[in-house]
């Protein structure tokens, strides 16, 4: 199969990055983050989580980073939402898509959200049909679809029975995610195999963690499958509590240098992206988790120096 000419990225940073930082991050900050992701081109921006603050407490400024976004024209600002609860507060903030989610490894949701599968579905049956009748797009995010920290390897079918789930409730888009970041490619194929018995490949995208160092081949393998969609974080922000080591999200930074150096368009600018990166690693005290980054940024230093 030919590769995509042009690829989506959906930037994940300012809430899946964030949410598991143990520092407060202000609303100002997040903000300010979101119009410089924006800025370097991104137009799919997972801003925020419509969850309690007694289990999220990062999250709890939802409503008031929401209201302060200076919204850009072509850009979609999407939120999760756990329940229909979260989704009745959710949409007081006007988001453009709202974010399930659900597991293909039934310990990881006991543990996670302390029900079943099948019970974590019908609870988002009645937040994908509100939406739905509101307008408002539906993606659904897949978790452990290769391997699972309770349970080990995940089989195929786990992923196509989640899968189906979600199609049945009506989800538009699901992202087959390797939460703990032990998968290789052909894992990770077999899961994107398993996904298309319900979605076709203009629906299913790829959201990967960096554990092992895997986060780049899996995306390779996925876009030789056809996949043109991918979640990334900005600075490789964030980073899974079940799995000791993970490194987190792959970086958006790492993701774009990939797909330039391919010839695949992303519409953005890496320079802005890695000065975005820089700004939210810099209030967090630390290097971006990004090498791409990392290099970029040695290399611009080298030359102020040289000059």
């Amino acid at each position: 199969m030919p590769l995509p000419t042009r690829v989506k990225l959906v930037e994940v940073g300012p809430r899946d990055g964030l949410q598991n930082e143990k520092q407060p991050v202000p609303a100002a900050v997040k903000i300010e983050l979101v119009h410089r992701l924006q800025a370097a081109g991104l137009a799919d921006i997972e801003v925020t989580s419509f969850v309690s603050p007694k289990w999220v407490p990062q999250m709890a400024d939802n409503a008031q980073v929401m209201a302060g976004i200076a919204r850009k024209a072509g850009v979609c600002y999407s939120v999760l939402t756990p329940n229909l609860q979260g989704y009745e507060a959710a949409v007081l903030s006007r988001p453009d898509e709202i974010v399930v989610f659900g597991s293909a490894s039934e310990a990881f949701s006991q543990k996670n959200i302390n029900c079943s599968i099948a019970q974590s579905i019908e609870r988002f049956a009645p937040v994908v049909q509100a939406a739905r009748s509101a307008g408002i797009h539906v993606r659904g995010a897949m978790s452990c679809t290769v391997g699972c920290p309770y349970e080990g390897d995940i089989a195929p079918e786990r992923v196509a029975y989640l899968a189906g789930l979600m199609a049945a409730i009506g989800v538009q888009h699901v992202g087959v995610a390797d939460t703990i970041g032990v998968g290789t490619p052909r894992q990770v194929q077999r899961a994107i195999e398993a996904t298309l018995a319900h979605y076709d490949i203009d629906h299913v995208s790829g959201h990967y963690h960096d554990t092992y160092g895997m986060a780049l081949a899996n995306t390779l393998a996925s876009l030789e499958m056809g996949v043109w969609q991918f979640d990334t974080s900005v600075a490789g922000l964030g980073g899974c509590p079940y799995a000791k080591g993970a490194t987190g999200n792959v970086a958006t930074e790492d993701v774009v240098y990939l797909l330039r150096g391919m010839g695949i368009d992303t519409g953005i600018d890496l320079d802005a992206l890695v000065d975005a990166g820089k700004f939210i690693s810099d209030f967090l005290q630390r290097k971006p988790n990004s090498r791409a980054a990392n290099a970029l940024l040695a290399k611009r230093q080298s030359g102020a120096i040289a000059a």
